[in-house]
């Protein structure tokens, strides 16, 4: 891994939207751009124009990609603040940062706000997930999920307070430790975990590691969990990483897999993913069936996010986007589409803005990756269709 260079407390990150600012066709049909719509707040987005047209009188479908933020180091997490500012998470040096909302002539503002402490930084562990609390107005209160000496665990915090764990006793390793962290429509918070290499745990019901775990804000297991006294909602996952939900509040997880499938799943409660009885489809009734699978080599995504009807997720290992458009119903509706292959190197996070936007990161210092002098980055993608981005 490069070495890490040192911050200064406050940063303002240049925006380079002339170098950055990348308009990409898709293959789709029956989707045309054009400039986004305004923002709820009645401000024109600050984005450029797209520069390119699909071909054939507008058949394609077009995206506009811009750098919001430079010279990170294996940003992991991200989270909105009421005031549309975001709070991202270093993986390795834990330290929360607030990008935005207020910006200058050189771009978005990156400011160092907490750096939370006893985090094990090593291998895939660290300070991973991060969700803010749906009564930050009042209360203040932000939740992460970090690699401590003993386990990965969840704590909360305000900013620049004591953190106060919430959760303890998730396992961890040098891999496989998850980190997802989300409040879902029903205002219980939602932590998504590994098998921290240990493949049995999966389908122990009394381990936290290989689940998703749905917890109140103080920690307990939320109500009408499956397992009486359990946080487990789901269980039978490798790795789980990136959760989302749709407008009709289904709940979908990105998994990695082992050496043949990377999944999207979509989460039901009770629900056991097979893992590591099954890897990927395998039309037993026991175990349900991943939502869409990529070769390992095409994916290893980490984030995920659903905005109108498309689920985008963010892949490390295959170094790309991919678009799943979902039906009324939340099934598959044709076949993914990849987005950005190669163009930033491994991409980690995905997160619907409050814009519409969809706000991306890159993760090329994470030991695994080529960083390019700017990286890691913040990027944030517009689409004028089709659901991503309208704003």
């Amino acid at each position: 891994m490069s070495p890490r260079r040192p911050y200064p407390r406050k940063t303002s990150v240049r925006a380079v939207a002339a170098a950055s600012c990348a308009a990409l066709l898709l293959a789709a049909a029956g989707c045309s751009f054009g400039e986004p719509d305004p923002d709820p707040a009645g401000e024109p987005p600050n984005l450029p124009t797209p520069s390119a047209s699909a071909p054939g009188g507008g058949t394609g479908q077009q995206m506009v990609a811009t750098v919001l933020a430079k010279g990170l180091r294996v940003p992991w997490g991200i989270a909105f603040l009421p005031d549309g500012g975001a709070l991202v998470t270093e993986r390795d040096s834990g330290r929360i940062l607030q990008v935005g909302p207020g910006s200058g002539r050189d771009g978005l503002t990156v400011t160092a706000v907490q750096t939370v402490p006893d985090i094990a930084a090593g291998g895939e562990g660290g300070l991973l997930g991060i969700a803010v609390s749906p009564r930050y107005a009042t209360d203040r209160t932000v939740f992460v999920y970090h690699t401590a000496e003993r386990d990965n665990r969840i704590v909360k915090l305000e900013l620049g307070g004591r953190p106060t764990p919430v959760l303890t006793g998730i396992p961890r390793s040098g891999t496989h430790n998850g980190g997802g962290l989300a409040f879902g429509p029903d205002g219980y918070l939602y932590a998504s975990t590994g098998d921290a290499g240990n493949r049995e745990s999966a389908q122990d019901q009394k381990s936290l590691g290989g689940k998703i775990l749905r917890i109140t804000p103080e920690g307990k297991p939320a109500p009408g969990n499956p397992y009486p006294g359990s946080p487990v909602w789901s269980l039978g996952h490798r790795n789980v990483q990136g959760i989302t939900w749709d407008a009709g509040k289904r709940m979908y997880a990105v998994e990695f897999g082992q050496n043949t499938w990377d999944e999207i799943n979509q989460i039901t409660k009770g629900g056991n993913y097979g893992w590591p009885l099954v890897e990927g489809k395998a039309g037993d009734k026991r175990y349900t069936d991943p939502l869409v699978q990529w070769k390992t080599s095409d994916a290893s995504c980490s984030g995920l996010a659903a905005t109108d009807r498309l689920l985008v997720t963010s892949c490390l290992r295959g170094q790309r986007l991919w678009l799943a458009e979902l039906t009324d119903t939340g099934t598959m509706l044709g076949q993914p589409r990849e987005l950005l292959t190669g163009k930033y190197g491994r991409l980690r996070a995905t997160v619907a803005a409050p814009d519409g936007s969809i706000w991306v990161t890159t993760s090329n210092h994470d030991g695994r990756g080529q960083p390019a002098p700017e990286d890691d980055r913040i990027l944030r993608l517009v689409f004028s269709d089709g659901g991503a981005g309208r704003g």
